[in-house]
């Protein structure tokens, strides 16, 4: 299974259709967002996804209910942490990163997934997979990143939108 991964997209709609063209092309089976989607219009991009979609929140996402409406025919947006078991591997996705290094420490999941930093971050404690995918809007950084991901093996490439 391949996942897409993304996170920090803070309203640049030109972004957001880049990486959702690169994870149509690599057919992609799920996306994951990250957190801080911001406003409800970023939903006219991500639309055009053509696999399911699971967010979380982040901490700039002002109108909850307006997002949640706007996602609806795409796909829920929870509050964090999100859990999950697909095909054998244990996920929690959060926005913000306060108990990541405690969560790959713990060993209690395959993969730990997060945003907030705006900066891309992959490491590996034990069997424990951690990805920030950096930030797709590109607005703190200056650089656009998104991730995908096997499943099976939890490889990553991160790849760079600008």
């Amino acid at each position: 299974m391949k996942i897409g991964i993304m996170a920090d997209t803070h309203d640049n709609l030109p972004n957001i259709e880049k990486a959702i063209n690169i994870f149509n092309q690599e057919k992609i089976d799920l996306l994951f967002h990250a957190g801080d989607f911001v406003s409800p219009f970023t939903a006219r991009e991500l639309k055009k996804i053509q696999c399911p979609f699971t967010g979380v929140f982040g901490n700039n996402d002002g109108d909850r209910l307006f997002l949640t409406n706007q996602f609806q025919d795409i796909g829920p947006i929870y509050p964090e942490p999100y859990k999950a078991n697909i095909d054998g591997k244990s996920i929690i996705m959060f926005h913000k990163n306060d108990v990541i290094a405690d969560l790959a420490k713990s060993q209690s999941y395959d993969l730990v997934i997060y945003g907030h930093t705006h900066y891309k971050e992959l490491y590996k404690e034990g069997k424990t997979t951690v990805i920030n995918p950096g930030e797709c809007g590109g607005w703190l950084t200056g650089k656009s990143t998104v991730a995908i991901l096997e499943l099976t093996d939890l490889s990553v490439r991160i790849i760079n939108l600008s």
